[in-house]
């Protein structure tokens, strides 16, 4: 893949990694991750799509959003994002964080978005899940929120390779953009749960049945709130879906690719 950077029209920069030709595809990964996360989907769609796998803000080489930056903020960033590469609606989908971004986008500016997909996404948490993702807020933006615990709920043991992986992008996020991002992240379940029946493209909800956070139970919900929506659930994996099962999820999306496009 090529890496440009994309300038938006408030001057933030953005690092977008491209590949491939054809109809494009934007993925946005989730938190602490970055562009590279997408590399096993963008091989094999880029050989019909064009690929644009972009870094969140103050995630690898983006710029950050301003401090205290919440989800709707990240939305029209990504508004920005698809204005500035000019090739008119995408198929947009994100993973975890960039799930959430995905449906706001959707919901908020319909003219951007063809389709949309929506992978390990969160749908209004329990008061427990809630608490206890706004406490490892507060540790992050403290500089005291390890990451052994997240990579155990994201990865199983035989899984260690991948793990070393993302262990070593979470090491290496800005702390002011992991912080800024994880607080959105943990407020932002809640901000567009009530409009997902506002979106109209074709949406996929895709997570593992082992994902403890963005459980099957929400996956299931989100999908039969949007009229052309569909949920898939991949057997035996955790969070980091989209790595431990790239087979599975590549050909989940390629499904929703050909997916014909709704007049409404």
């Amino acid at each position: 893949m090529i890496s440009q950077t994309l300038r938006l029209s408030d001057g933030l920069a953005v690092r977008a990694l491209m590949a491939g030709a054809g109809d494009p595809v934007v993925l946005i990964h989730g938190v602490g991750m970055r562009a590279e996360a997408w590399a096993p989907q963008s091989a094999v769609l880029a050989a019909d799509h064009r690929v644009i796998a972009i870094d969140m803000p103050g995630h690898g080489d983006s710029d950050p959003l301003p401090g205290g930056a919440l989800l709707p903020d990240y939305v029209a960033w990504a508004a920005q994002v698809i204005e500035a590469l000019n090739l008119g609606p995408v198929s947009l989908a994100g993973h975890s964080m960039g799930a959430l971004i995905t449906a706001g986008l959707a919901v908020e500016r319909p003219d951007l978005v063809r389709r949309a997909a929506l992978l390990n996404g969160v749908h209004r948490r329990s008061p427990a899940a809630r608490a206890s993702v706004l406490t490892r807020a507060a540790e992050i933006a403290a500089d005291a929120g390890g990451i052994e615990g997240p990579l155990d709920r994201w990865f199983a043991p035989e899984e260690d390779a991948l793990r070393d992986q993302v262990a070593g992008w979470l090491r290496a996020v800005s702390h002011r953009g992991y912080a800024t991002a994880y607080r959105a992240f943990a407020e932002g379940d809640t901000v567009y749960a009530d409009r997902l029946d506002q979106i109209r493209c074709p949406l996929l909800v895709l997570t593992g049945d082992g994902d403890a956070n963005s459980t099957p139970a929400m996956t299931e919900t989100m999908a039969a709130m949007a009229p052309h929506g569909r949920a898939a659930i991949i057997s035996g994996h955790r969070h980091m879906v989209n790595l431990t099962a790239p087979e599975a999820v590549t050909a989940e999306l390629q499904r929703w690719l050909s997916t014909k496009e709704t007049a409404e």
